[in-house]
C-alpha cells in the first residue's frame, strides 16, 4: 500500500467530505474510486471545461465580433506608430 499526502483548501475537503458521507464514502475510498476510474477511462474521469468568461470579457468578444463582421465601420492601424500619429492629432 502506497499513501499519498496532498493539501487541499479546508472548506473544499468539509464540503466533499459531507457529500462523502452522504454516499457512505470515507475520503480513502473516494480517492481510490477516482483513480480506478482514471485507470478504468484511460483519462481524468469528468469533463474538464475552462471557466464561463465574464459579462466584460464576453462584451469584448462580442464587440470584436461586430468589427469583424463591419470593418469598414473602424479604423485599422497598420502599425503602432500610425497607431500614435493619430492619436497625437
Amino acid at each position: 500500500m502506497a499513501n499519498i499526502n496532498i493539501r487541499i483548501d479546508d472548506d473544499v475537503k468539509a464540503k466533499a467530505e459531507t457529500i462523502f458521507k452522504k454516499l457512505g464514502l470515507t475520503p480513502t475510498t473516494a480517492i481510490n474510486l477516482f483513480y480506478h476510474q482514471v485507470i478504468r477511462t484511460n483519462s481524468i474521469p469528468f469533463e474538464l471545461k475552462t471557466e464561463i468568461p465574464n459579462e466584460v470579457t464576453m462584451a469584448a468578444i462580442r464587440e470584436v465580433e461586430e468589427m469583424e463582421k463591419n470593418p469598414g465601420n473602424y479604423i485599422a492601424y497598420k502599425n503602432v506608430d500610425d497607431l500614435l500619429e493619430d492619436l497625437s492629432k
